[in-house]
């Protein structure tokens, strides 16, 4: 993670995670890494924090695990993203759009209304 790296808000793990794996099949170094690759490096994950929320994603059938072997020849789970996660994914993507909108929208305010 670098340095400029940005606290992660409760709630969003979760939904990263599953926009991460929207792309495809991924490990969990992997998901870290695409995070913080398409962040620019504002967004990470530590291992202990990418496994907690993979397991509790896996747990709540939002992906499957699958044993396969990574580009560096090492067995490795993959994770990919059910059609229970893709839905639940819409609603959050949904819920943020409303939030992070409406937040904008009261920061942005210049003046005190009248």
């Amino acid at each position: 993670m670098s340095e400029t790296a940005l606290p992660l808000l409760k709630g969003t793990v979760d939904m990263l995670v599953l926009k991460a794996l929207s792309w495809g099949p991924m490990h969990g170094f992997g998901i870290a890494l695409w995070l913080e690759e398409h962040s620019a490096g504002t967004l990470g994950l530590d291992d202990s924090m990418t496994y907690q929320v993979l397991h509790r994603l896996e747990g709540k059938g939002h992906i499957a695990a699958k044993w396969r072997i990574t580009e560096n020849k090492r067995r490795a789970r993959f994770y990919t993203l059910t059609a229970d996660g893709q839905r639940y994914l819409a609603d959050q993507a949904m819920a943020w759009q409303r939030y992070s909108s409406s937040v904008t929208g009261i920061m942005s305010l210049r003046t005190r209304p009248a």
